[in-house]
């Protein structure tokens, strides 16, 4: 049998008992009874319907008072109501109007940053205007910009068109710029301009919306004769009358609006007063999602926010904010770690107070639900840094010490709970039974921290290239990314993380691949011609600069590119750089370094760009190029090389 369709959040409720006007049905167990009428037919029994709809956002704004209210209480202040905040905040609208609105509830997308660039919205009733705006109707039929130039005095306000309008109406429109933008609006026209009642309002909003021909020859006969009757010339009245049925079927309910403004409202005042919380609590409810982690992160360094790698000493399961009001990564965001394992070592931790180093925490903790591949995520992850030298040492001593805490467990059960003298050591002894080895290099930190938290924590393979990619993008960061206009082309550069070449039903071969700037993400597409040419470079870990067309992916709600030209980094420094500089001072130069410097050049002399020395001394200094047969090929492991040998700061690529 089928299951009943039920609202997820539908409410009835009756003058006396339900069953009097519908038959009820429930589940097996007696329990959850749903009436056996649709909506519909709910509604004719003469039954009242609530629709609530629960929001994420509000549970936010709970969990960032929670954190707000603890150090404001620690600091003798009395808990925040949200409620009582001040709808006029300047620090809020400058925020708003510099579009600062990631993680802002409705505010955050890019179209809706874009109107908000147009608006400039200074007051609460702007903000309501903005969700009614920001919808398909008024964006398509101009009404928004009629709004927006109203607003900012490039046209003439009037209530509601310059030809035909009455005075009575503009305290109805007055908050909209004479705009007629709420059902509410339709309403209030029809009861000040011709009398009816808010009944009768409200069937006229109905009729307009259904836009039945027989029902609307109805209303106009009963809305012109109510203005006669008010003195309005029914000639006006009709000409209004026909400019309120044309945006009543885009009129949005006003009280829903406000609503939901006020809520937008709430977090955008939040995230200008109490930024750490209010961000710490948005990933929190995202932190399943990393590709919304990845944004907010960008966006808390953006706003000029710390944030501390997952630390098993100090984190929370949640995102949380520490007395010195940094955010503490969430430990329930690092990835093939579950809720048990970081329950049971919180609770070990209460128990027993910090951890000193992983031999006492493995002893402490139920090793049934802190099993070695969770170990080595924590460690990747960087939330045991705290613990030991070095992410290779607590990696590599991992075997010992959970072989450690089974001989613990052991012993404690015959009554000899010393772990064979390990706890009884000094810290300083203790740190000495760490396996003796080498840090792991940048690289392999950094892949430890994508492939647990999903993203670059304690740094980024691209920041070393970042200046240089500037260059070749305009400064334009993936975050900044808009869709290109007709004919045109951008350009993008980022870090591949993923890539992959699918068929289509067709047969036809598509490449995609995801770029990484550590600012945001964009998937690259590359179609037939696109994919033959270029699928070589289509390589994790690969930085690529991609040029092409920028549009909405109406799957992902994001941004993506078709691609029409790809080069690696090697081959836009050939493409762009004019020269490779290396600068020397009197001091450095001799023939040890010289004979070096040689050796570095001399395998990547197959290039196109010319090198440049630079040298100076106190009293001269001089520009000498090379020949055209040192002309090279400025790869990687030639820059690396050189500023290995001579200093990072005295190797750079030279552009026009």
């Amino acid at each position: 049998t089928r299951n009943a369709g039920k609202h997820a959040g539908g409410v009835v409720i009756a003058p006396t008992k339900i069953t009097d006007f519908a038959p009820l049905y429930c589940d097996e167990e007696g329990k959850h009874p749903v009436t056996q009428f649709d909506k519909s037919d709910v509604e004719y029994a003469g039954l009242v319907k609530f629709d609530f709809l629960g929001l994420r956002t509000l549970t936010i704004i709970n969990w960032a008072l929670e954190m707000i209210n603890k150090r404001r209480e620690k600091n003798g202040e009395p808990p925040l109501d949200i409620a009582a905040i001040p709808l006029d905040d300047k620090k809020s609208f400058d925020m708003l109007q510099r579009s600062e609105t990631t993680a802002v509830f409705q505010l955050e997308s890019r179209g809706m940053k874009d109107l908000i660039k147009r608006l400039q919205p200074d007051c609460f009733e702007d903000m309501i205007a903005l969700v009614a705006l920001f919808r398909p109707g008024p964006l398509q039929s101009g009404m928004v910009d009629n709004f927006i130039d109203r607003k900012h005095g490039r046209e003439e306000l009037s209530y509601p068109d310059v030809q035909w309008q009455h005075e009575s109406l503009k305290p109805v429109l007055e908050p909209t710029y004479g705009i007629i933008l709420y059902q509410e609006q339709v309403m209030q026209i029809a009861q000040v301009l011709s009398g009816y009642t808010l009944g009768g309002a409200d069937m006229l909003r109905r009729a307009m919306g259904k836009k039945k021909p027989e029902e609307m020859a109805k209303q106009r006969s009963v809305f012109e004769e109510g203005a006669k009757k008010n003195g309005i010339d029914g000639e006006l009245a009709m000409k209004i009358f026909d400019l309120v049925e044309k945006f009543a079927g885009y009129g949005f309910n006003k009280s829903h609006s406000a609503a939901y403004a006020l809520v937008s409202y709430q977090t955008l005042w939040l995230k200008a007063h109490y930024p750490a919380e209010f961000m710490a609590a948005v990933m929190t409810a995202d932190m399943d999602n990393t590709e919304k982690v990845v944004g907010l992160v960008d966006e808390c360094w953006r706003m000029g926010l710390k944030i501390l790698p997952p630390d098993i000493n100090s984190g929370l399961y949640h995102f949380h904010v520490n007395d010195e009001g940094e955010i503490v990564y969430g430990i329930g965001a690092i990835k093939g770690v579950g809720e048990g394992p970081i329950e049971a070592i919180i609770d070990a931790r209460n128990q027993g107070g910090y951890f000193r180093e992983l031999f006492d925490l493995c002893a402490r903790t139920d090793t049934k639900k802190l099993n070695r591949r969770v170990l080595e995520k924590l460690i990747m992850s960087g939330a045991f840094d705290r613990l030991g030298p070095h992410r290779a040492a607590l990696m590599n001593s991992l075997g010992d010490a959970l072989k450690a805490a089974d001989q613990h467990a052991k012993a404690e059960a015959i009554g000899q709970a010393d772990m064979f003298g390990v706890l009884a050591e000094e810290p300083e002894q203790i740190e000495q039974s760490y396996a003796s080895c080498q840090p792991w290099p940048e690289q392999v930190v950094l892949d430890g921290e994508r492939e647990t938290l999903g993203l670059y924590l304690t740094g980024h393979p691209i920041n070393q290239y970042l200046k240089e990619i500037e260059r070749y993008v305009g400064g334009v960061r993936l975050k900044d990314m808009h869709p290109t206009e007709r004919g045109k082309v951008t350009t993008a550069a980022g870090l591949v993380i993923a890539a992959r070449v699918m068929v289509t039903k067709r047969g036809n071969r598509i490449g995609i691949c995801t770029l990484d700037d550590r600012s945001g993400r964009l998937e690259v597409m590359l179609f037939t011609d696109a994919l033959d040419k270029y699928q070589q470079l289509l390589e994790k870990d690969r930085i690529l600069i991609v040029s092409g067309q920028v549009s909405f992916d109406d799957f992902s709600g994001g941004l993506k590119m078709t691609a029409r030209e790809v080069m690696d980094i090697d081959e836009a420094r050939e493409k762009y750089a004019r020269g490779l500089a290396i600068s020397l001072t009197d001091r450095q130069i001799d023939d040890q370094l010289l004979n070096r410097l040689r050796q570095s050049l001399e395998p990547h002399r197959s290039g196109t760009i010319p090198v440049h020395l630079y040298y100076q001394r106190a009293d001269a200094r001089a520009r000498l190029r090379f020949g055209a047969t040192w002309r090279v090929s400025p790869s990687d492991r030639l820059l690396n090389d050189l500023r290995g040998l001579i200093g990072s700061e005295q190797v750079e690529l030279e552009f026009d």
